[in-house]
């Protein structure tokens, strides 16, 4: 798996030296979070939440990526 697509102890984001995931990884992360939940079920390393992250703006992200992929929770009657 690439270490840029996917959250977890293999990531680029835990190499030495590498920044934490921000904005747009947060992003990147909550957009294919149902493909990441199913590909951690079967390979162990893969994480759906990229710990090493600078807070508040991967957060963000991460928020905005998985409203869009799964769903904002508003319903219309």
């Amino acid at each position: 798996m690439n270490s840029f697509s996917l959250g977890g102890p293999d990531s680029k984001y835990n190499q030495t030296g590498a920044n934490p995931a921000g904005f747009l990884a947060g992003l990147w992360h909550g957009l294919i979070v149902p493909l990441t939940f199913f590909a951690s079920l079967f390979v162990d390393g893969i994480r759906i939440y990229e710990s090493t992250n600078n807070g508040w703006q991967y957060d963000l992200g991460f928020l905005i990526g998985i409203s869009s992929s799964i769903g904002g929770g508003g319903s219309r009657v």
